[in-house]
């Protein structure tokens, strides 16, 4: 498939969603796994804002660049903090570059193997509700055209997420993020499990999980749910199709430590 006509078909995808009964979490993966098909990046995840308003992890195309985002909450500094509080976008920076505006985050980055970044913010209704950030192992820019087209499709995530209820208000939008936020926390204690019973890292267990959910339209939360509670057994779930090789990066966000610091 063509670039073009993988952008077309995830901005329908996207745009499919614009019913009552769907799945952020997968919303927001799909946006994630999409940017680093189509544009010229190697990882991507997605921030939304708690109803509280701080930051929190939604959805990332691998558990190293969900880990390099915790650490971005923790430290309280990066590109996707910064794209959120400003509501503008970063992109076409060097992390080598910006080591005395991230030191910590920079140095971490570069760490995992990391060197440049873009990070574009999700609006709804005037305001900021999260921030898609996109990574690349090699230094270089985004072409204008992709920054575009990569902030369409965080336009149209964010309208698939609420367009349905907006004549709800707020308060049903502040749920629905609650739900998503929670539903993460789900779907780690599925992929964990996954990934004991299947030896399996986690990041092809939770795309084991998402293709049986695919495969079967099931919803991915109630899915994991189940895989979690124990009520749907691992070894039904639908094997994965052949893997397609990717450059390695590195599975550990902190280097030479088992933990995050603290």
């Amino acid at each position: 498939m063509s670039r073009e006509a993988l952008l077309v078909r995830t901005l329908v995808e996207l745009a499919d969603n614009l019913v009552d009964d769907f799945d952020v979490i997968d919303v927001l993966t799909v946006l994630s796994d999409r940017c680093v098909e189509v544009f010229d990046v190697d990882s991507a995840g997605v921030m939304l804002a708690a109803p509280g308003g701080e930051l929190q992890v939604v959805a990332s195309s691998s558990d190293a660049m969900r880990g390099l985002e915790l650490f971005e909450l923790q430290a309280n500094e990066g590109p996707c903090v910064d794209c959120f509080v400003s509501g503008e976008p970063i992109v076409n920076l060097e992390l080598a570059a910006v080591d005395d505006r991230w030191p910590r985050f920079a140095r971490r980055a570069v760490a995992v193997g990391f060197h440049s970044v873009h990070a574009l913010p999700m609006h709804l209704r005037g305001s900021t509700v999260g921030a898609l950030n996109m990574f690349r192992m090699s230094e270089g820019s985004l072409r204008a055209e992709d920054v575009l087209a990569a902030q369409a499709l965080a336009d149209v995530a964010t309208i698939a997420i609420t367009q349905h209820q907006a004549a709800v208000g707020a308060a049903v939008l502040n749920t629905q993020l609650s739900e998503a936020l929670n539903s993460r926390i789900i779907i780690e204690q599925a992929k964990g499990k996954v990934s004991e019973a299947s030896g399996l890292d986690m990041d092809r267990s939770f795309q084991r999980i998402r293709t049986h959910a695919r495969n079967h339209n099931l919803r991915l939360t109630e899915l994991a749910r189940g895989i979690a509670e124990g009520t749907m057994s691992i070894v039904a779930l639908d094997p994965l199709p052949r893997a397609r090789p990717v450059r390695a990066i590195s599975s550990n966000p902190w280097p030479g430590s088992r933990t995050p610091p603290t």
